[in-house]
């Protein structure tokens, strides 16, 4: 298979499978509906993926990849350390509230295996966390325990409760506007905690 279609083909089961989880939760999705809705061949899937928990593993990389690639494109040379992390909590706080992200921290959250959840971790946030402490720790004066306790902090201020009330359908997808509100009232409350201008 060339690389366009190919490329093109797992495009189409990642839809699939997105769609049926949506549908009917990560459990009552089997590899076949997701082959039948991506009009692929159930071979085809088990060939590339090894079985859904693989597929979903690749649905994690996939989201992972797009949140850290927008998150080093918010980081720029000429921009303080300050201005990176207020571009950065619009960006992040959307991806980790967008319908994809939803779905796959639904689908860790009924893996009875756990290793779904592992994934999850290890592919956001213990690659997004460090890069965010590190921004901290270029602000100013601040050991390495200072900056992770900021970072932290600052992360409980922009997302708090909303991925698990997304997770359990009590809190629509926020609109642009009250992200950007969020992003701006958590950055606010960081610098008056921690004493940053």
């Amino acid at each position: 298979m060339r690389a366009e279609k190919r490329r093109q083909k797992k495009q189409d089961i990642a839809e699939a499978a997105y769609a049926l989880i949506e549908e009917k939760g990560y459990l009552g999705t089997s590899m076949l509906a997701i082959a039948k809705r991506a009009k692929a061949s159930n071979e085809t899937l088990y060939n590339w993926y090894g079985d859904k928990q693989g597929l979903f593993k690749e649905l994690i990389e996939q989201n992972a990849e797009q949140v850290r690639t927008l998150l080093q494109s918010s980081t720029h040379p000429q921009c303080s350390p300050e201005e990176t992390l207020v571009t950065l909590g619009p960006i992040l706080l959307k991806l980790l509230l967008s319908e994809r992200a939803i779905a796959l921290n639904r689908a860790a959250a009924a893996d009875p295996t756990g290793e779904l959840g592992h994934a999850l971790s290890a592919a956001g946030r213990e690659t997004v966390f460090p890069m965010i402490v590190k921004l901290f720790s270029d602000l100013g004066p601040m050991d390495n325990d200072q900056a992770l306790e900021t970072a932290q902090t600052y992360l409980n201020l922009l997302v708090g409760d909303q991925q698990i009330r997304r997770a359990i359908g009590t809190l629509a997808e926020p609109t642009s506007a009250e992200i950007d509100a969020r992003a701006d009232k958590a950055m606010i409350l960081t610098k008056k905690l921690f004493n940053f201008s």
